[in-house]
């Protein structure tokens, strides 16, 4: 029979660890007045948490729906990793199924847009896999709303997506978006870190040309982290020639 939420939660507390629950809640900022306040960890390390997920077998929708309204953080990963095997095989090449390809895609907006993808794990764990697929071959408009949105969690969403296209040699749409992020001023930390990555993987995996365009365009305004995290694969006097640019 199909995995219940009830299956998953027990299989997940039987490998959780309470000296992890106590990391993990640091780590990712759960204190009042931070990025996760009031998340709640029960101790799951992320090679743990697939393991479990592979071993019970596929999610049903109605399932990852319940996991992604848990309050635990171990469950809404659960449910997105769930969510990605779903996802994967609708887009199998031989049975790709459109129709199914839109309702998980627009059940996965739908978790965002609640709030349930409220991590910078969740997000990073699942967006270049779902939307960074869909929208690969269809107008990328959504991206720009979730960017201007202004929510830490859908913007981070919106640029981890384009890794997606990244991987396929697609980088216009990672270039519009960081230029977007300098024009709109968005300092947090997990944003220029995200916008930088995305800016490296560019240089990295499509062309250092479009990197080092990007960078000498724009170096001047980019905060030191994101062109820390941007210049990464360059060598030593290209990093500190744009550090200097923004002096």
């Amino acid at each position: 029979m199909p995995a219940t939420p009830d299956d998953v939660a027990t299989a997940l507390a039987a490998v959780a660890d309470a000296s992890d629950a106590l990391f993990l809640q640091r780590f990712f900022k759960t204190g009042p007045g931070e990025y996760g306040e009031g998340d709640v960890f029960i101790g799951v390390r992320v090679p743990a948490l697939r393991a479990v997920v592979k071993r019970i077998g596929p999610l049903p929708l109605v399932v990852i729906r319940e996991l992604l309204e848990s309050p635990v953080h171990e469950h809404r990963l659960a449910g997105l990793v769930g969510l990605n095997t779903l996802f994967a095989r609708a887009s199998a090449a031989r049975t790709r199924d459109d129709e199914e390809r839109e309702r998980l895609a627009a059940f996965y907006l739908s978790a965002v847009r609640a709030g349930r993808v409220n991590n910078w794990d969740l997000v990073d764990a699942s967006a270049e896999f779902i939307l960074g697929e869909y929208l690969f071959d269809r107008p990328r408009l959504l991206l720009d709303e979730l960017l201007d949105d202004g929510d830490l969690w859908w913007r981070r969403v919106a640029l981890l997506t384009t890794f997606g296209f990244i991987k396929r040699k697609d980088a216009s749409t990672t270039l519009a978006l960081a230029s977007r992020v300098l024009d709109i001023g968005d300092r947090r930390d997990l944003t220029q870190k995200a916008t930088g990555w995305m800016l490296r993987e560019v240089g990295k995996r499509v062309d250092r040309v479009l990197l080092v365009a990007f960078l000498d365009e724009n170096a001047h305004r980019m905060p030191a982290v994101m062109l820390s995290y941007a210049t990464e694969h360059l060598d030593a006097e290209a990093r500190a020639g744009y550090r200097a640019r923004r002096r």
